[in-house]
């Protein structure tokens, strides 16, 4: 396991005209081996946190810190075996097969030339088994959902086998049973794994009914942080999401909405 700390990190952006700033001067440890939801409004910058602390832009200031070292300091190849990523886009994937995408992950430990081991393909094959997508090995990249992508791009990461795993909105493209699956496979890499899982959803009541720990992050840039009940109790999730006919109820860890 691996200590990941947030030190004064603010968030945001730089361009011609200046400095755009998302989320200031937050100071928070990620859980480990927990599940953590990051929760918030659209445009409460929950994609630049992620991308922020896993070093794909860098922070205005402040840093991420992987075991007390920056993550800008450790180079890309050891950063590629602590971190994992799935984030919602495709990429230039489109004429790969969607087992060949999978192996990726394993490009961190394999040679100049890429060529995977048999060790490196029964974790490429545990990888496909592990998020329900066997049926899918032989398709091209092009003609997948983008549910079916998405358990890809998943496969992909557990096949990078890391020690965290961070992931951007993964149930977004998931019908309502797929969403329940990922969601405990993710609670099982934490709990058997002892991997930190750390992911950004809209899907409340299911981040809500499984993960550990909630990150809720405002429109103005505030960070409240806690385990599902604490947070509920205190009402920050009403305060955040409720609106008319619309209300958290923290007995039963959903959201209630009012037809009438």
């Amino acid at each position: 396991m691996h200590d990941i700390a947030l030190d004064a990190l603010t968030t945001g952006y730089r361009t011609r005209e200046g400095v755009r700033v998302v989320a200031r001067n937050l100071t928070e440890t990620v859980p480990p081996a927990a599940v953590t939801c990051l929760l918030g409004p659209n445009g409460a910058g929950k994609s630049t946190l992620l991308r922020t602390i896993a070093n794909l832009q860098p922070p205005i200031s402040g840093c991420t810190r992987i075991d007390g070292i920056p993550v800008d300091k450790i180079p890309p190849h050891d950063l590629s075996k602590l971190i994992g990523i799935v984030l919602t886009g495709r990429g230039n994937t489109s004429a790969m097969k969607a087992e060949e995408l999978v192996g990726l992950g394993r490009t961190p430990y394999t040679n100049y030339w890429g060529k995977l081991t048999a060790d490196d393909r029964r974790i490429v094959d545990e990888a496909i088994s592990q998020v329900g997508a066997d049926n899918l090995r032989g398709r091209l990249a092009a003609s997948l959902s983008d549910g079916e992508m998405q358990k890809i791009m998943i496969a992909k990461t557990l096949a990078q086998q890391t020690s965290v795993i961070i992931l951007d909105e993964p149930t977004a493209f998931l019908d309502f049973p797929g969403k329940v699956e990922l969601m405990k496979l993710l609670r099982r890499l934490a709990t058997d794994d002892g991997k930190t899982v750390f992911l950004s959803t809209h899907d409340l009541d299911i981040a809500l009914a499984t993960t550990d720990y909630v990150w809720l992050l405002d429109r103005d840039g505030n960070l409240e942080t806690g385990d599902v009940e604490s947070v509920g109790r205190r009402g920050s999730l009403d305060r955040l999401f409720a609106c008319d006919g619309l209300r958290y109820n923290p007995s039963l860890r959903h959201f209630e909405i009012n037809r009438t």
